[in-house]
């Protein structure tokens, strides 16, 4: 749910920076204008493959085909995001008998798939490719969009491992355990089987964890506030 929540929160960014620097103060393209789209990226490709040949041979430049420049790399992230969304919420609904799914926009089709994770959860393999797959798209859009994402320490031990190693994810609203040797004693949480989950714990959770690692609960509640970064 939560690398869900961060897809559906970033994934409308990438339209503002597909062609940055050519926005009106509203966000809204000029008037007059053309607003670029994905089906952009193919041209603009044979555009740099052409800039390029005729840089190298003659030291000339190309013009563009009239539109604003696009961001190839945000582009491509855009289409990523997009078949990955459509390919997985069709997946969820064969695997649980479901009709297909009606066309939709990303975000609309990740709240959808948010509404079936009870379902979701009954089919441990599912629920691991989800979780995956979600969390790769996440990580993707937050790449493209330059996102480093802020972390906190917190006082105190993790109750698992024993180490100081708690930190504080306020974009998450959850304490983690980011020592990847931790692992938890409940079965269904990620860290068992994936090497790159780690331990959570969320909102509903923090007073339990103060108690459990001598941290306290306002500490962390402050730990969510603070905006700057730092190093684990």
């Amino acid at each position: 749910m939560l690398w869900t929540a961060a897809l559906v929160r970033h994934f409308p960014e990438l339209a503002e920076e597909l062609a940055p620097g050519r926005r009106s103060p509203a966000g809204t393209a000029p008037a007059g204008e053309r607003r670029p789209g994905v089906g952009d990226a193919e041209l603009l490709r044979q555009e740099r493959r052409e800039a390029l040949l005729l840089e190298q041979r003659h030291g000339l430049a190309v013009p563009g085909h009239g539109a604003a420049p696009i961001r190839l790399h945000v582009s491509d992230c855009i289409r990523d995001v997009t078949d990955g969304v459509v390919e997985l919420e069709e997946a969820v609904c064969a695997r649980l008998g479901l009709p297909r799914p009606p066309r939709a926009g990303v975000t609309d089709r990740l709240r959808r798939v948010a509404g079936l994770l009870d379902g979701i959860a009954g089919h441990p393999d599912l629920a691991r490719h989800v979780r995956d797959e979600v969390r790769r798209m996440a990580r993707r859009c937050a790449r493209t969009l330059g996102e480093a994402e802020s972390v906190v320490r917190v006082a105190g031990r993790c109750p698992w491992c024993d180490s100081v190693s708690l930190r504080a994810f306020p974009d998450r609203r959850a304490v983690l355990c980011v020592n990847p040797a931790c692992v938890c004693v409940d079965p269904a949480c990620g860290c068992q089987d994936d090497p790159a989950y780690r331990h959570l714990w969320r909102e509903d959770a923090w007073r339990e964890l103060a108690e459990a690692s001598g941290a306290r609960t306002e500490e962390i509640e402050a730990a969510m506030d603070d905006t700057e970064e730092t190093a684990c």
